[in-house]
């Protein structure tokens, strides 16, 4: 299963393909296990199983899978009780090889035994929370070397005290609806993550159940102002974001970060606009995941995607070999939640540096937001071209 995941990282964001984890216990096509003698226990699970399980070694469950009984018509006695026991019924349910009928017509309501379950636990509590605060922590640690380093970015000369309007108010409206609820939802998705790990050992299980069941509550309905402030965003400042020639001399010259030159940009530069379309494509990801998870079983998208990927043969070319794309309703549940947290944690990272920037990392820049006015020298050294437009139309007589 966590071959699947892998396979979007390689189609939305280039990562490199890793194979199946234990709780994986189909093996690949191609691959041959190593033999395990289980005479001793009859053909049944033994030591040697669970060492290889423990280890996160692949295993190979066709001592289970294929032992599921007899037929009631082939075993002499037994009349219509046939020949499984409960543990050969167990295990053709869980494996989904019995023709099992059940009274309901939902699709969700027909999975009796949905084994991956432990996988997508197992991956959640693992490297979910590991890899994802190691990249917060990482985060941190690189703005703290780069303000050491480089120190706050100074306005040269000083202030002139003449003032430009950089962001009208709808503008500075829509950028804190989305900064506050996006705040809101890394708070009450962390805590939710981490409330077991972190949360629990430090202040009880009571507050945790109080911490989450408010979490929860925040996080379903303020996610509804982050979606509308999103597309706000994107029609108020798409077309100051498409990429242009004066972007080109923004990454020579750094930025401005590296050395003392002012490299000259209109109303967004090229970093900012590395921002704007990494929220933008990121928090749709996330807001899409996030509808599939508001409203369970109704939203498909893994499924469909794993046979796009297995038709245009990314999966193939990686390695991966064809992924499954017939999912269970709860595998996509599941697959949701863990692409939605992951989502969760590159835009939190992002965010991080665009606060720094926004705050502790350039003198004035707080401005734009904070009263939609920035000084026209701080504007001059940072937005040189945007300046000039801003002064051009108002030299230019109204008609």
């Amino acid at each position: 299963m966590l071959r699947h995941l892998m396979a979007l990282f390689i189609l939305a964001l280039a990562a490199l393909p890793v194979s199946a984890t234990a709780q994986d216990v189909r093996l690949p096509e191609n691959a041959t296990p190593s033999a395990i003698d289980r005479a001793n226990t009859g053909g049944a699970q033994n030591l040697a199983d669970i060492e290889r399980r423990q280890n996160g070694a692949e295993i190979d469950d066709g001592f289970r899978r294929n032992n599921l009984g007899g037929d009631a018509a082939t075993v002499p006695g037994l009349g219509p009780l046939g020949g499984r026991s409960d543990p050969d019924l167990w295990r053709g349910i869980r494996y989904n090889e019995l023709p099992v009928r059940v009274s309901t017509m939902n699709k969700t309501g027909r999975v009796l035994v949905q084994d991956n379950g432990m996988w997508w636990q197992q991956f959640r509590e693992g490297p979910l929370a590991t890899y994802g605060a190691l990249l917060l922590a990482g985060t941190l640690a690189v703005l703290l070397l780069f303000y050491l380093l480089r120190g706050r970015i100074r306005i040269e000369g000083g202030k002139v005290g003449r003032t430009v309007t950089r962001f009208k108010a709808i503008e500075r409206f829509a950028h804190w609806m989305l900064a506050g609820s996006f705040i809101l939802l890394a708070l009450t998705g962390l805590a939710t993550l981490f409330g077991r790990k972190v949360v629990i050992p430090l202040l009880g299980h009571e507050f945790n159940s109080v911490l989450l069941t408010g979490s929860k509550f925040i996080h379903n309905n303020v996610s509804w102002a982050f979606m509308i402030a999103l597309v706000m965003v994107f029609v108020m400042w798409i077309w100051h974001n498409i990429p242009n020639k004066t972007d080109w001399v923004w990454i020579k010259q750094g930025g401005g970060f590296i050395g003392d030159k002012h490299p000259p940009a209109k109303k967004f530069n090229f970093g900012q606009k590395i921002v704007f379309w990494a929220v933008i494509l990121l928090g749709f990801s996330v807001s899409l995941s996030g509808l599939s998870l508001l409203f369970p079983f109704e939203i498909q998208l893994f499924g469909h995607t794993f046979g796009l990927i297995n038709d245009i043969g990314v999966a193939d070319a990686a390695g991966l070999g064809p992924l499954q794309d017939d999912l269970t309703p709860h595998a996509e549940m599941q697959y949701a939640q863990l692409w939605h947290a992951i989502i969760g944690f590159l835009m939190m990272a992002v965010i991080l540096g665009h606060i720094y920037i926004g705050t502790l990392g350039m003198e004035g820049a707080f401005d734009a937001m904070g009263n939609g006015e920035v000084d026209e020298r701080w504007a001059e050294q940072h937005h040189s071209l945007w300046l000039d437009e801003v002064k051009d139309d108002k030299r230019t007589p109204a008609e």
